[in-house]
């Protein structure tokens, strides 16, 4: 993938809350990243940075407590916060589409999974129910569903949970996206399944010049599949960079604590370091500038300043006063 590719998914100064009995919990402040067209950007993290949130922001199905303060999504120029639901109904499937973390709640009980797919078909390219279903087996067969006939007719109770995911797929595939958000699509699989489900992924986004939105807590999954990485803490992102670049030389704190914290082919339980503290409590009316400087070894008196993800070159950016 070129850098001269051009930029697809432009996210800028995206901010979300959420309304809660206790009080606002800001999930995402001033998110920023760009996607250009056939890259894959994996964004990593411990869970509760905000990864999931800039997916459904992205989606437009954020949970009805969240409020976007400030920000803008724009998908080729187009700003998906300002479309009406209308507009981003016809959008979801066409420009962009979703792997949800767990397909066994994400996939209707008691529907097959053929008659699932033949329905985002029938929804968004106009095929007819007996076109679509046709279609539905032969996406079925590609990503690798054995007998996918028979398996068109199986209900989500009747797979195993590699099989779901798999259907997860070729339903978000359907309608050939320009952006694939996969959201833990490997979550709760063996290993063999989750590098099967992510080899899947990355041909079909080959072949199709699609662009992929990664999101994941495991750096290393990241770095094998991503040509870069969007680093994400506690609604921040903290450093964006070429996958070999951060994991060669991490200039962020969290993201060398990441690294750390990350088991090694020949590592012992012994060997493994763990991150201080636990994440800001986000209903916080105090929060830090910063929202990594109460966990950080490196915090000086100006932690405290406003911050920004600035160019430390033309590919590396980093949210930090204090850079290793």
């Amino acid at each position: 993938m070129s850098n001269n590719e051009p930029i697809l998914l432009h996210v800028e100064n995206l901010s979300v809350e959420f309304q809660t009995r206790s009080g606002k919990l800001r999930a995402l402040e001033n998110v920023n990243f760009d996607l250009r067209r056939g890259e894959m950007l994996a964004v990593v993290g411990e869970s509760g940075s905000g990864k999931s949130v800039t997916s459904y922001a992205i989606m437009g199905i954020l949970d009805p407590a969240a409020r976007v303060t400030s920000g803008r999504i724009l998908l080729n120029g187009r700003d998906i916060l300002r479309e009406t639901e209308g507009n981003l109904r016809s959008m979801r499937g066409r420009s962009f589409s979703m792997i949800f973390q767990n397909p066994r709640t994400a996939l209707n009980p008691i529907r097959p999974i053929g008659k699932q797919i033949a329905d985002v078909l029938v929804e968004h390219t106009g095929l007819g129910r007996r076109a679509a279903m046709i279609r539905a087996v032969e996406l079925l067969a590609q990503v690798k569903i054995p007998d996918p006939e028979r398996r068109a007719k199986a209900y989500p109770f009747e797979l195993s949970g590699g099989m779901c995911q798999r259907a997860m797929i070729a339903m978000a595939l359907s309608c050939k996206p320009a952006i694939l958000i996969a959201d833990e699509p490997t979550t709760g699989l063996d290993v063999t399944t989750q590098a099967t489900i992510l080899e899947l992924i990355d041909e079909v986004a080959r072949d199709q010049g699609m662009s992929t939105l990664f999101i994941t807590h495991d750096l290393a999954l990241a770095a094998d599949h991503a040509q870069r990485i969007a680093v994400m803490h506690a609604g921040h992102v903290v450093e964006v960079a070429s996958s070999a670049a951060l994991l060669e030389a991490p200039r962020h704190p969290y993201t060398k604590a990441l690294l750390a914290a990350m088991p090694g082919p020949a590592a012992s339980l012994l060997d493994l370091s763990s991150i201080p503290n636990n994440l800001p409590d986000l209903r916080r009316t105090d929060l830090p500038e910063c929202r990594y400087a109460e966990r950080c070894t490196r915090r000086e008196a100006d932690c405290d300043l406003p911050l920004v993800l600035e160019p430390l070159d033309s590919r590396h950016f980093i949210a930090c006063h204090h850079p290793l």
